[in-house]
């Protein structure tokens, strides 16, 4: 099942989250910052001892402080790289692996890749979106995938593109 919400990804209470994060797993600003903020030191230092995800990869920490027991980092691609698409899907599927491999039950996305690394909005929602219904069509874990989208223009597309998808 998948569902859409607006609101602030670190205060949900699903299994994991998903951090839109970067190769060196640094939690700086956006998604990332938050997460670090509300979740503690305790996430950052655990992907320093695990020190790097290529682009398109995922890993997984705790959840520190955070009501979710896990987080997600998935490496989304930045816009000029080349490959993006391909990356952002690679970055969906491979946290998606992960909730099944750890059988985590609910997963809550935030649109990876959109905020300072310059990806469309809609080109997101399509990919995630896509590639999520795909993956659930064929597994029966995760049960639930929630797209927490920060503000009213991201869940208007990311909705937009759900309801053109559901046609399918």
């Amino acid at each position: 099942m998948i569902k859409l919400i607006q609101g602030d990804i670190t205060e949900l209470d699903v299994d994991a989250i998903v951090n839109a994060a970067n190769s060196h797993l640094q939690l700086g600003g956006g998604v990332a910052g938050a997460i670090l903020r509300k979740g503690g030191q305790s996430i950052q230092d655990e992907c320093d001892k695990i020190g790097f995800a290529p682009v398109g990869e995922a890993v997984i920490t705790t959840g520190g402080h955070l009501k979710a027991k896990y987080i997600i980092h998935a490496v989304g691609p930045r816009m000029g790289e080349g490959n993006e698409d391909n990356k952002l899907l690679n970055a969906t599927l491979n946290s998606l692996k992960i909730a099944q491999e750890h059988k985590l039950e609910s997963i809550a996305f935030p649109a990876i890749s959109t905020g300072i690394f310059g990806y469309p909005l809609d080109k997101c929602a399509k990919i995630m979106l896509k590639t999520t219904k795909e993956f659930l069509a064929k597994n029966n874990i995760p049960k639930e995938v929630i797209f927490c989208l920060y503000d009213d223009t991201a869940y208007q597309v990311f909705d937009i593109v759900k309801q053109e998808l559901e046609k399918d």
